[in-house]
């Protein structure tokens, strides 16, 4: 089972584990991604999307987490739009007959949506009079993706 949802709503988080577990699922592996608030130096994150592509790009690292570890359902949900601190941004859950491929295939996943998901990240200081700047990608998310690339 694949399900994947891109959303401007909060996420869904407690139905999401419950729906991937059956007789034959060992492990669980549930990874979710909030929004901090920067020591209060943050008042949101705006994250834009391309409608379609995005859900394109979550399906297809789905099917590729499925083909390289022994998946019985992955589930990706994630928002976009203004998203304030504490709420959260990105969930990944796996599942599987044994833990490591669930642990592993979850940190895969999260490691392309840091690098080459589309999504791009505003944020919007909490400080009046600071203009909102985008986000740029970090070096160390991409050195996490590379070693996937073995």
């Amino acid at each position: 089972m694949i399900d994947v949802k891109v959303q401007a709503e909060p996420l869904a988080l407690e139905p999401a584990q419950a729906e991937v577990a059956d007789h034959a699922v060992g492990a669980v592996v549930s990874f979710i991604g909030y929004c901090r608030d920067e020591n209060g130096a943050l008042a949101a994150l705006e994250l834009e999307h391309y409608a379609g592509m995005a859900e394109a790009s979550l399906e297809d690292l789905a099917r590729q987490a499925a083909e390289r570890w022994p998946l019985s359902a992955v589930q990706v949900q994630h928002r976009y739009g203004r998203i304030t601190p504490g709420e959260a941004i990105v969930q990944v859950v796996t599942a599987s007959a044994h833990r490591r491929a669930a642990f592993e295939a979850a940190d895969f996943m999260m490691d392309y949506l840091k690098t080459n998901a589309p999504f791009w990240k505003k944020e919007h200081p909490a400080h009046a009079g600071e203009a909102a700047k985008w986000v740029d990608a970090k070096p160390q998310d991409d050195a996490d993706a590379a070693r996937w690339q073995a």
